[in-house]
């Protein structure tokens, strides 16, 4: 046997590569966003706008987008509607993710959750403590699946959502979807 065909052997009976899983995940991903604020208008949402343009560059659709404020029996009403609706596959929260008293968001997104993906918030806080330092602890942002549906939360900050979106949730939310289809 030749050192080529063991090494095409190999190649074939290796499990597939985070690179091969890219390859395979679809292009477009049908996104909801929601901003949760209370003082936030659509003329003042900057980021949602911020995560709007991010996955529209990166050629996902977006099928809904809301503001809602800070409370919980309001965004998880949202957010089963969403959940249930089969043309959304990908939910992008941003906002109430800290830890003032109005900060609900986490609450309400685990309350949801199948599955959390713990690695997200981790990453997440790392990236950010590069650019905030100790104050990155103070994030609660999260993600994970609920009934078949991804869910991403982050902070409401634009410097927050810009960071998400470039480094974690834009380059992954293909893949995510994937997964999701297995």
């Amino acid at each position: 046997m030749s050192a080529h065909s063991s090494r095409d052997d190999a190649t074939r009976s290796r499990s597939p590569s985070t690179e091969d899983h890219r390859a395979d995940a679809p292009t477009s991903v049908r996104c909801a966003v929601l901003t949760i604020s209370d003082t936030r208008t659509a003329e003042t949402d900057r980021s949602g706008e911020l995560v709007r343009q991010s996955l529209r560059w990166r050629g996902h659709d977006i099928i809904a987008y809301e503001i809602v404020p800070d409370d919980v029996s309001r965004i998880i009403d949202l957010l089963q509607e969403w959940i249930a609706t089969p043309d959304i596959q990908a939910i992008i929260t941003n906002g109430g993710t800290g830890i003032a008293g109005r900060d609900n968001t986490y609450e309400a997104i685990v309350s949801l959750l199948d599955k959390q993906l713990q690695g997200f918030g981790e990453i997440f806080r790392m990236l950010s403590y590069g650019e905030i330092g100790a104050a990155a602890m103070l994030s609660r942002a999260v993600a994970g699946v609920a009934a078949g549906t991804a869910i991403f939360s982050v902070p409401g900050s634009s410097n927050a959502v810009t960071l998400a979106m470039e480094k974690l949730i834009g380059p992954e939310i293909g893949h995510v979807v994937l997964e999701l289809t297995k």
